[in-house]
């Protein structure tokens, strides 16, 4: 088998495509998830902690002529949109799953006919 046909076969696999698909959808889904974080959600969040902007916070080191700034803040926007993707993406596997027919139950199938025999006798034998 030559090389084209193994990447072809491995490329051709439910999971590769999948995945494809799912980082195709996440990469769409990202620019909905910052504006809804950046636009809708931390504005009210910093209205309610007394007009914080939060993409602003930063704590500078000082280092001679220019801070050097540790942007927190912009750290905690990208863990809010964290929570926000995982959140819509388990929302969404969720009623993907609630989707799916549960499996049929199969009834256990009926004992052999010695089975049968055999607990009549027993039950005779208790009767006594």
């Amino acid at each position: 088998m030559s090389m084209l046909d193994e990447f072809k076969e491995f490329a051709m696999r439910g999971n590769v495509l999948d995945l494809a698909v799912g980082v195709i959808m996440g990469a769409a889904f990202a620019p909905i998830v910052s504006t809804l974080v950046d636009n809708i959600v931390m504005p009210p969040v910093g209205a309610l902690m007394a007009g914080v902007d939060f993409s602003s916070l930063a704590v500078g080191l000082p280092t001679g002529t220019d801070p050097v700034l540790i942007k927190y803040g912009l750290f905690l926007n990208a863990i809010i949109k964290f929570f926000i993707t995982a959140f819509a993406i388990f929302l969404l596997v969720k009623g993907v799953n609630s989707m799916k027919k549960p499996a049929p139950v199969v009834a256990a199938p009926p004992p052999p006919a010695s089975e049968m025999y055999l607990k009549e006798i027993r039950d005779l034998l208790a009767k006594r």
